[in-house]
Parts: structure tokens; sequence; C-alpha cells
């Protein structure tokens, strides 16, 4: 099914499979994973997000996964990248290969949630690279992250894999914020 607002303006990637609502109480969970290092729950959204895969028969899988990178600053800052931690399991219960320096964060930018929404496309503009374009060209490449809410950061690394000659590019997220009513 596709939304609306996809239908006016047709985004990089070309699906998108969510595990569960962005909505209580399981936003916690990414919360939790995210700034209190839970890293036990990455399996876990792993496994949900597995699951949500199988449960779509005739969705081709990924020839390769690559989680959405951190800047530098919020890496350190950090300590681990949630997606990562979560493209791992991921891959392995897929039976696919992980990439996880495939996309580089040339941009340290701001925390998408304390952008506005209207500003969240400039704030990400420009933000990656491909670190190996012969892994990228002509494949279907997953990119793997927590949360999707507006879809700016991965529409933006979408389009950055697809110059480099991606065929396909699918998200994996576990959570995903349900479209306004």
């Amino acid at each position: 099914m596709i939304c609306g607002s996809c239908l006016r303006e047709p985004p990089a990637f070309d699906a998108t499979v969510a595990a569960v609502d962005y909505a209580i109480p399981l936003d916690q969970l990414v919360l939790q994973l995210k700034f209190g290092a839970r890293l036990a729950l990455a399996p876990w959204f792993a496994r949900r997000i597995r699951d949500a895969v199988l449960a779509r028969p005739g969705l081709p899988l990924p020839d390769l996964l690559c989680p959405v990178p951190l800047g530098p600053a919020r890496l350190v800052e950090r300590g681990f990248n949630q997606a990562l931690e979560i493209a791992r399991p991921l891959a392995a219960a897929l039976g696919v290969a992980c990439h996880p320096a495939l996309a580089l964060r040339t941009l340290d930018t701001r925390a998408q949630s304390g952008v506005a929404p209207d500003a969240r496309a400039r704030n990400v503009r420009d933000a990656f690279a491909v670190a190996d374009p012969d892994l990228v060209e002509g494949r279907h490449v997953g990119l793997v992250d927590d949360v999707m809410t507006s879809g700016h950061t991965l529409g933006e690394l979408a389009a950055t894999l697809k110059r480099f000659g991606a065929a396909r590019v699918t998200n994996f997220v576990f959570a995903r914020t349900p479209p306004h009513p």
C-alpha cells in the first residue's frame, strides 16, 4: 500500500518494512536502546523485523544490509550505533551479509528529533557517502534503522545509494511513526 504523500512525492527507497508503530508502549523500548544503552533489546528488535519480513510473502530479500550510520560526534557520545546493533542479528536471521561501513555520514547533522518537520530534509541533505561503490552497483540494499519518523534520513541515504547504482533500496525498521489522521 502506497500512502498519498509517497504518491505525490515518491521517495528514493522502494519499500519499507516496519515491525511496529512508534507508539506507547513500544516507543519506550526504542528510547531504552538508543539512550539507555539497553543493547540486549537490539536482537529482539531484529527478530520483530524478521517476523514482519516473513509476514510479507513475495517481498524480495536484499543482497546486503547497511545500518544507517551515525556521525562521528554522535557515535562517540552514544558509544554505539543502535542501527548496527539491530542490523547484525537481522542479517543473520535473514541470511544476508551486513556491511557496517558501506555508508558513511559525512556531516554531523542535528538529531532529526530536534529538527522541525519542515526542516528535516534540509538537515540531512548531502549527509551521506558510499564507502564501496562496487558493493552497491546493481544490488538490492536493505537499510536498517531503529525508527522511521518523517523518512527523510532513510530517503536521503537511499538517494545516495541509488546515485551509486543501487537497483533497489528497502528500509527495515523496528518502529515507524504512524501517519497523522
